[in-house]
């Protein structure tokens, strides 16, 4: 069993290189976002960075599921946050635990099915559907969230004829 990728060796540079890109850019998305009140949203553009900076080669690091993933995740997770503030909604739960616990597993699955109809499968904004209604955030920081995986997409685009696809490819068997 192998702990290192065999890559590695070659690329040590490399590796070196984009993880440090990597690190950049979450530094200056999280200049704009509080990290205190917005943690669910923040993970996602981590997410988002580490498979920018990591499988730049990957369908999901493109354009269209980065971009179209996180508007529909963004839409969803508005939607939803939405439906849960109102009040004949609000009426029929006892409890907001169990109010945010349906709309955040409803947030989550309209934008899984959504992203997988319109081939913009972007894991990372799924979870920004939930981030959206669990935590508190208002239309700068939906603006900042966009602007951020324009960001990243541009980042990508850039430089992405340069970035090594540094996941390990193996056959299943090892």
């Amino acid at each position: 069993m192998r702990i290192f990728d065999e890559k590695v060796k070659k690329n040590a540079g490399r590796y070196v290189l984009q993880c440090g890109l990597a690190t950049v850019a979450v530094f200056v998305i999280l200049l704009f976002l509080d990290i205190l009140t917005q943690p669910a949203i923040i993970a996602t553009l981590g997410a988002t960075a580490f498979i920018v900076f990591t499988m730049p080669q990957s369908y999901a690091s493109g354009p269209r599921p980065l971009i179209g993933g996180y508007v529909i995740g963004v839409g969803c997770g508005c939607l939803c946050y939405f439906l849960s503030m109102a009040p004949f909604i609000v009426a029929r739960f006892s409890d907001y635990l169990v109010l945010y616990t349906v709309f955040g597993a409803l947030a989550v699955g309209s934008a899984i099915f959504l992203m997988a109809i319109t081939n913009t499968e972007h894991a990372p904004a799924a979870g920004m559907a939930l981030g959206l209604v669990i935590n508190t955030w208002d239309l700068s920081t939906v603006a900042f969230v966009i602007a951020a995986v324009l960001f990243l997409a541009g980042i990508r685009n850039v430089l992405g004829r340069f970035l090594l696809d540094l996941r390990d490819i193996r056959n299943e068997s090892d």
